[in-house]
Order: C-alpha cells, then structure tokens, then sequence
C-alpha cells in the first residue's frame, strides 16, 4: 500500500488540516527527506497553496486547527502547529497555541523551520548571487565539491533538485547528489 493510500485510509480521504473533502494530495513536512506515513499530511488544494505560500493566508479558513491540533497523529499536529505559529499575530492562534501540547520530540520537529521565530530573527539562506533560497527550490553546483567522508566529488554544473534548509546554519542545505543526501555550502550554489 502507497504513502498515498495509507494517509486515504487515516484520514477518511478528507484533509487532515480543514476536514475538506477536495483535491486532496500528500504533503510531506520539512525537513524530511523521505515519504512516510509518520512524516506526511494529507491536504486539500486550499491549505497547500497557504502551507506553501503561494497565495495569500487566509486567517479565517485556519479556524480549523482548533479541531486538528487535538489529532492523534503527530503530523498533523505539528502542521497545526506552525500554522498556528504563522498566523500568531492574528490573536486567536495564541489562545490555542497555549492550550496545544507536543512532547519534546514532536516541539522539536516543529520548530525545524523555524515557524515560531520572529521575522527579524529567522535564519535566511542565500546562493552565491545572493538569492534568498527556499525549502524545495532546485540550485546548480557551480564547482567541484569533494564530498567528505566519502570518494565522491560533485561536479560543477549538477543540479541539486528539492532542497531542504538547514534552519540552525544560514551557509548549509541538504540535497541529493548521485543518490546520496549530503550537506552543500550555499556559497557553492545557484538557484535554478
């Protein structure tokens, strides 16, 4: 059974965030690098498109996480929590923040990309040209980088295809080069 199909079967095929029932699909949270039931959501179009960013929030459609932040899956629990982190400044998401418990484990994760920082504080990373890159953006290697711990040397010009954000150092992101995730200097990048 797919990713896919499992988070269908958990959810009832309805978003696990707002409860619609429409073009829904699987998100995958950042920072992780694999698709796994533990690590995933499924969304409608509607959330995704915020979630992402790609359009203007909508406040008021995220009443919902008054609902799905009591969910048995962490998940989603930690998308209803940075949501929640984002939307803080509209008042009400603090109420439920302060009533809203993660373990350790799961705070951890939710914090990862940094969602609950300050605007002034939150770390940005940039290419080579100055670019701001964000989670998921594709760059290209512009030399050769020998790869520690290893025989493998990333040549220059190897595109570096969804790439996850290391959000305690602004110089580092992770990607996959030859199959391999490895850790690359921002400074060694261009946004594609």
């Amino acid at each position: 059974m797919s990713v896919l199909q499992m988070l269908q079967d958990r959810s009832n095929n309805t978003c696990e965030l707002c409860g619609s029932k429409e073009n829904l699909s699987q998100y995958t949270i950042p920072p992780s690098l694999n698709e796994n039931v533990a690590n995933d959501v499924l969304v409608c179009k509607t959330c995704l498109e915020q979630i992402e960013e790609n359009v203007a929030m909508d406040a008021n459609h995220w009443r919902c996480l008054n609902d799905s932040m009591w969910s048995e899956h962490v998940a989603v629990q930690i998308m209803s929590w940075r949501m929640l982190q984002r939307l803080r400044a509209e008042g009400w998401p603090k109420d439920l923040l302060d009533m809203m418990y993660l373990d350790d484990e799961a705070l951890a994760l939710a914090r990862a990309t940094g969602e609950h920082e300050d605007e002034a504080n939150k770390i940005i990373h940039r290419d080579v040209n100055g670019v701001i890159l964000e989670h998921g953006d594709s760059v290209v290697l512009i030399k050769d980088l020998k790869v520690k711990g290893s025989s493998m040397v990333a040549k220059q010009g190897t595109p570096v295809r969804n790439i996850r954000l290391d959000h305690e150092n602004a110089e580092y992101i992770e990607g996959r080069v030859d199959g391999q995730n490895i850790v690359i200097i921002t400074k060694y990048v261009k946004k594609s």
